[in-house]
């Protein structure tokens, strides 16, 4: 029986997702030359005004109301030319609007870096434009193409997870950050996936169970359980206290440890392992070490695990996957893998493909069993 719900409209979504592509490609068709490699070489000034933004946190105290750059100087302790001429380049992006001069407010998209938006990606972007991650792709990244080593290490000594580690501040962010994923992927893989026919998902590097939580939310009869380090599972737990009811609270467990020591076992066919983009940050060694270890965790018990990965295609890669893909480039000896690569992994991890179920996003979910 398949897993797979919502096909109709994955497939639609798959098509806009498609025409998206095109429209994302226009600027290169209809811009000269010159000018578009111009464009795309002083990118970065976009980023690092909205990363300023971001830090200001301009999005909260804007909130509802519509407000001077000189109010907001005030409220931000900034300069209050400087915060117009930040704003006014933003709103020239989109993002915030200059409703009469040198006055702003929100539009649909700077909402987003609200604190208190449900969705809000704020830990994304600053996150992303930290000092930990922005020097090795300004230090490192051509040393890293020359030389197929890790940005991130030259730079910093030491790869990301010791990284985090030895720096609670970016390990926070960096949690937070992967906590708001759901903002860019949506909660497809909670709908466009037949969750009704287990009793536990077992979210293996769940972070604080955001995604679990999703799950739980619509399926009452669900329980699950959150396997990921020590130093995030340690304040998972007391951070839903009050976020959540307490019956959906009593669902929710939370164990920690090291995927590449071992993942908790399965108690029954009725259990299905969550990985949700935890493999494209492994090398290919590593992360058939944590298949093998899934699939010891599955044994005989007939539970099944699924991956929420891109598959990405052997030719023609639209924008979007190729850049998550230099960007574990960067970070990491992970890469966003074409199907042959996922098989190659799956044989020597001693699992096999059952099925795959197509998303309301960039994603896919491999559904696998023990080989």
């Amino acid at each position: 029986m398949t897993l797979q719900k919502n096909a109709g409209a994955v497939r639609r979504f798959a098509k806009a997702l498609r025409f998206a592509s095109w429209l994302q490609n226009l600027p290169n068709r209809l811009t000269p030359p010159p000018f578009r490699l111009m464009q795309l070489g002083s990118a970065f000034w976009q980023s690092r005004v909205l990363y300023v933004a971001a830090r200001l946190d301009i999005a909260s105290r804007l909130g509802d109301e519509t407000l001077s750059a000189e109010e907001l100087a005030i409220t931000v302790s900034a300069d209050a030319d400087a915060v117009y001429r930040l704003l006014r380049m933003l709103a020239a992006m989109g993002i915030f609007e200059e409703a009469s001069p040198r006055r702003f407010r929100n539009n649909r998209i700077s909402e987003f870096l609200c604190t208190d938006h449900p969705q809000s990606v704020r830990a994304m972007i600053l996150m992303h434009n930290s000092d930990a991650m922005g020097r090795p792709w300004y230090e490192q990244l051509e040393h890293g193409v020359r030389g197929g080593g890790v940005p991130f290490e030259q730079a910093h000594g030491e790869e990301l997870f010791a990284y985090m580690d030895s720096h609670p501040d970016f390990d926070a962010l960096f949690s937070e950050a992967m906590e708001t994923v759901e903002a860019l992927t949506g909660d497809s893989f909670a709908t466009d996936f037949d969750w009704a026919q287990f009793d536990r998902v077992i979210d293996v590097g769940g972070s604080r169970g955001g995604k679990a939580v999703t799950i739980l939310k619509r399926h009452s009869h669900l329980s699950a359980m959150v396997f990921d380090r020590a130093q995030i599972i340690e304040g998972a737990e007391a951070y839903w206290q009050g976020k959540l009811d307490a019956s959906l609270l009593e669902r929710l467990k939370f164990e920690a440890g090291d995927v590449l020591e071992g993942i908790p076992a399965a108690g029954s066919a009725k259990d299905i392992y969550f990985l949700s983009a935890v493999l494209h940050g492994f090398g290919d060694d590593k992360a058939i070490r944590i298949l093998t270890n899934l699939a010891a965790a599955i044994g005989q018990s007939g539970a099944r695990a699924v991956l929420m990965e891109m598959v990405m295609p052997p030719l023609g890669a639209d924008l979007s996957s190729a850049s998550f893909d230099m960007q574990l480039f960067m970070g990491t000896r992970g890469r966003e893998r074409t199907w042959s690569e996922w098989q190659r992994l799956l044989d020597r991890g001693g699992l096999r493909l059952e099925e795959e179920v197509g998303l309301r996003s960039f994603a896919k979910l491999l559904v696998l069993r023990r080989a």
